[in-house]
């Protein structure tokens, strides 16, 4: 028996997979924001409206 290949959606199921994973690594790789001195911002904000 002869066995077709369905190229297009082969092509597409990878796609979608190359895309989740893009998706996933992208999400991972940016860092986040820690350790923020929030007193200090309110003080520089102070000032600038002082001056």
């Amino acid at each position: 028996m002869a066995v077709t290949r369905l190229k297009r959606k082969d092509r597409r199921n990878k796609a979608i997979a190359t895309n989740k994973v893009n998706a996933i690594k992208f999400l991972t790789t940016t860092p986040e924001i820690k350790l923020v001195d929030v007193e200090a911002i309110k003080a520089e904000f102070a000032a600038k409206a002082a001056k």
